[in-house]
């Protein structure tokens, strides 16, 4: 039978979400990291969504944010011209990064010893985060605002994008190795190792590349103006989010419209695939992340798929639970995590 998505709704935020981040899978489960325009990039149990902790120290809104592997580490890129490194787990501000203008994009390495930055004064830049005193390598040839900057094939490469130019570069010699240019501003972009692929969004395309040699391996068309997508660890499917306010889901092999979803109250800006591929995270014009199910009715962190009687003529669907509680024990986790469970919770502190 037809079940129906559920989403939990992560509230907390005041302003726009802007970006967000998983890390990898930890002995502790995964994490998710949210930057808004609030100035307070706040850090978040990855399949349950319930608050752990928020980053306080930007005086601007933060417009990317990012974990390394283990989540032991967290980075923020701010419009207070700084980019700061945060130990993940105690929550406190480790470093500092200035720059001469709107930092819009943070990425770790793989050992989490280098940080890659981006943003508006067009340069990348390569800190030593075992020698933060010393100055960043910098990397020139951007002709606008940096938008987002990654690390790729083991590091030895970097990919970025201003406004309509996706750029490869080489991490040895600093140098400029393909380029590719848009007709439209390019709205968001996403690495995947497993298989070296690159998501780029603009307009309503999504384009998939090699990131390797960025040759155009496939892409698809959205009803609508799209600003992110996630592919799938496993490249059954993927996601997107855009202007018109719904998640749609496709079919990555044939590019067929699986399902699309409503729920947020604003447009979506950011989109990404939990580590395990058993949820996707938005973040939205109206401050909230929601978290859904990527196969519907699963039993999967705060979700469980409760059946009914068989004689009770109901359809099966989907209700949120918590397996082996009480009602009584219920209604206390509920409240302890309101913030994560009920869109009208008030904001949380550190």
């Amino acid at each position: 039978m037809a079940m129906r998505q559920t989403p939990l709704t992560c509230s907390g935020h005041t302003r726009p979400v802007v970006d967000l981040a998983f890390s990898g899978i930890t002995p502790y489960g995964y994490f998710l990291i949210s930057a808004c325009k609030d100035g307070k990039p706040m850090l978040r149990q990855g399949d349950t969504g319930d608050w752990i902790g928020t980053f306080l120290g930007h005086k601007g809104a933060v417009w990317g944010a990012t974990l390394n592997k283990d989540a032991t580490k967290a980075a923020t890129a701010a419009a207070d011209f700084t980019a700061k490194v945060w130990d993940a787990v105690s929550g406190d501000e480790l470093m500092t990064l200035a720059h001469k203008h709107i930092v819009k994009t943070v990425d770790f390495t793989q050992d989490s010893n280098s940080l890659l930055t981006g943003g508006q004064d067009k340069l990348l830049r390569i800190y030593d985060l075992n020698k933060p005193e010393a100055e960043p390598k910098e990397i020139s040839g951007h002709t606008s605002g940096i938008k987002k900057a990654l690390w790729c094939s083991e590091d030895k490469q970097i990919l970025s994008a201003d406004d309509k130019t996706v750029r490869l570069w080489d991490h040895a010699t600093m140098t400029e190795v393909k380029s590719l240019n848009f007709n439209m501003s390019v709205s968001s972009m996403e690495y995947i190792p497993e298989g070296e692929i690159l998501v780029i969004t603009y307009g309503r395309s999504i384009a998939f590349h090699s990131a390797v040699s960025l040759d155009p391996i496939k892409s698809f068309e959205a009803p609508a103006t799209i600003n992110s997508a996630s592919l799938h660890p496993e490249k059954e499917f993927l996601v997107a989010g855009g202007e018109d306010f719904k998640l749609y889901k496709y079919d990555y092999n044939s590019g067929e419209e699986l399902e699309s979803y409503k729920g947020h109250f604003g447009p979506i800006h950011c989109v990404r695939f939990s580590p395990d591929g058993e949820l996707y995270a938005s973040g939205s014009e109206d401050g909230t992340l929601r978290l859904w199910q990527t196969v519907v009715g699963k039993t999967y962190g705060l979700w469980k798929c409760v059946l009914p009687e068989e004689d009770s003529g109901e359809l099966a669907k989907p209700k949120i639970g918590f397996p082996e509680t009480t009602e009584e024990e219920i209604e206390e986790i509920a409240s302890e995590n309101s913030d994560c469970i009920y869109p009208s919770a008030p904001d949380v502190k550190a």
